[in-house]
């Protein structure tokens, strides 16, 4: 059986069969990139400009932010270099380094969300106790904890993904590094890490469960306040966060622990895509559009940079 040395590369998925396709995919993905970038950009520089942001909502919408810059950084770029020169090759390191990577900023921002879902409970639910529950040191050890949480589960992962023999080739069925396609080169090393997934799925469950407790406690009182503008800005700042979180825990448990006997490259590459692209993608606009309070100060960002270049 060859050990893990004999491997120096792994192949990733190939987008498209023609050179006109995959041309094709270069430009979708560089769009969506770059669409991702300037959102999500556009939201930290907003965010850290406006003293009226620098609220723990606020905060950890920054932190959001910087989690979907680095996990869209993570992934695409790598694909997009693989289109553009016609290739599918990435080494052994670069592979170990994207696991880590992707691991780590897709579990932190499982764990910022799951804040998020708190920070609007404690806002809606209990408001006489909001400056006192989410203060400044208690909103930056929720989000050092939220990061601390996303490395050590990185950690434990790329460890036992990478520290077994790898026995049945090296094309990956995706067009990133991703967990259950590397482990599917070793019988051996699937029954290892699976139970590492199990349980960090299992984890994430809960707090999907704490997420969505928390909103039905937040619908209720919502429902109860006698204002319909206080309901409608309530239910326009929880719902969309409900549908981000939703649409990112049901794809990311579908792809890490669906059955292999359902398993195809098409699935699992829209399964990938809605987790891992989408979101990143999505967020700056949901959040933006749905906020008037960033959307004035996005306007302002853009009026200074205007007036500063005349």
């Amino acid at each position: 059986m060859p050990n893990i040395s004999s491997v120096s590369e792994f192949l990733l998925l190939a987008l498209a069969d023609t050179r006109e396709l995959q041309l094709l995919h270069f430009a979708l993905l560089l769009g969506i990139y770059l669409a991702a970038l300037l959102g999500n950009g556009l939201i930290l520089s907003a965010i850290a400009c406006h003293h009226r942001l620098h609220t723990p909502m606020y905060f950890f919408l920054l932190n959001l932010a910087l989690l979907d810059l680095g996990c869209i950084s993570t992934t695409l770029p790598k694909s997009m270099a693989n289109a553009l020169w016609d290739t599918r090759a990435i080494s052994y390191q670069g592979c170990a380094a994207q696991v880590f990577l992707f691991v780590f900023l897709i579990a932190s921002e499982f764990y910022v969300l799951t804040v998020m879902a708190y920070d609007r409970y404690v806002a809606i639910c209990k408001p006489l106790h909001y400056g006192s529950l989410l203060g400044s040191r208690a909103c930056a050890q929720m989000a050092a904890a939220a990061w601390g949480s996303g490395f050590l589960n990185a950690v434990l992962h790329t460890a036992s993904t990478f520290s077994l023999p790898l026995c049945g080739g090296n094309a990956v069925d995706q067009f990133f590094c991703e967990i259950p396609h590397i482990l599917k080169f070793c019988s051996d090393a699937y029954l290892r890490d699976v139970g590492a997934l199990v349980f960090t799925v299992s984890l994430l469950f809960g707090y999907f469960v704490f997420i969505v407790v928390s909103y039905v406690q937040i619908f209720r009182a919502v429902l109860q306040m006698p204002s319909e503008q206080g309901q409608h800005k309530a239910f326009s700042t929880c719902l969309p966060h409900l549908a981000v979180v939703s649409l990112f825990v049901s794809t990311a448990i579908f792809s890490y622990l669906k059955p292999p006997s359902i398993s195809s490259p098409s699935l699992d590459l829209v399964v990938a895509l809605l987790y891992s692209v989408v979101p990143p993608a999505l967020n700056p606009l949901i959040y933006s559009m749905r906020n008037q309070e960033v959307k004035d100060a996005v306007r302002k960002l853009f009026q200074y940079m205007l007036l500063k270049h005349r």
